[in-house]
């Protein structure tokens, strides 16, 4: 059984946000698999993760970069896992088949709440969850930005 948490974003963007869930997801050892919305964005996310923070280094690579196999973070748009990713990251409307949520442990869905079609994206993946047995989590953030997980 895998286990998908919804980030519903509304104090923040995606790249204050993302950046610091990789981290923490990098310090678990697992391989992590970004997908992405869009070609072109899998590209400004591959450059915000290099710039984002002079203290710190999240490795991470896209098909530009190569050496997919090697790379403990991968960024694609596309159904592919060549790392081996048992962490999924979709943002910016990336979407997973229902029978492939198996090939990942957790699975991250993050959707700013502030845009009509993300929410309702998210709303759509939440009910088709709720015809498996996948465990599903809800975080929304407070006023602060903090993440509170809901009920």
């Amino acid at each position: 059984m895998s286990r998908i948490d919804f980030y519903h974003l509304q104090k923040q963007t995606l790249e204050q946000v993302l950046p610091k869930l990789l981290e923490k997801a990098y310090a678990t050892g697992k391989n992590i698999k970004v997908k992405v919305g869009n070609e072109a964005r899998v590209e400004f996310i591959n450059s915000l993760l290099w710039t984002y923070s002079d203290e710190s280094f999240i490795p991470h690579g896209s098909k530009k970069d190569g050496f997919a196999k090697e790379q403990p973070i991968w960024l694609s748009s596309e159904d592919d896992n060549p790392n081996q990713a048992e962490m999924l990251f979709l943002v910016d409307g990336a979407t997973i088949e229902l029978k492939e949520i198996k090939n990942f442990e957790r699975i991250f869905n993050i959707f700013d709440g502030n845009i009509e079609e993300s929410l309702q994206q998210a709303r759509r993946f939440w009910k088709e969850l709720s015809a498996t047995e996948e465990e599903k989590n809800y975080f929304q953030q407070d006023e602060t930005g903090r993440w509170n997980k809901k009920a």
